[in-house]
């Protein structure tokens, strides 16, 4: 892996084998090896942006791309009807590993709250 490419790129390009869930010109849906809930699918865009705002400023069609491929996500999961959440981790303070934009469909059971937790 050069230097300059990321594990998505690799995943993106058959290098690295991934349990695919959809994909289509712009982006590539796959199930994390480290799922957070019973469904947890990572959607990404297949062109590189570092985090969501460098994506949002630079390509708001493909932002908006990538949200329509989530719901796409949420549909084949079965779980658009009883709710699902995206997250986008930005940056290495919201716990952001791989530096290429990536969502975080998660679903399939309820979901507790989400951040640092409550002060007394």
């Amino acid at each position: 892996m050069s230097e300059d490419e990321t594990l998505f790129e690799r995943i993106i390009g058959g290098e690295i084998p991934a349990d695919v869930v959809y994909q289509d010109e712009t982006t590539f849906a796959f199930r994390d090896i480290r799922p957070q809930a019973r469904v947890h699918v990572l959607v990404v865009p297949k062109k590189r942006y570092r985090n969501l705002g460098e994506l949002a400023a630079a390509d708001p069609r493909l932002l908006s791309e990538v949200a329509a491929t989530a719901r796409k996500v949420a549909e084949l999961e079965g779980i658009l009807e009883s709710g699902y959440r995206v997250v986008f981790n930005t940056d290495r303070d919201a716990g952001q590993t791989v530096f290429h934009v990536h969502a975080h469909v998660l679903g399939g059971e309820p979901l507790g709250l989400f951040g640092a937790p409550e002060q007394d």
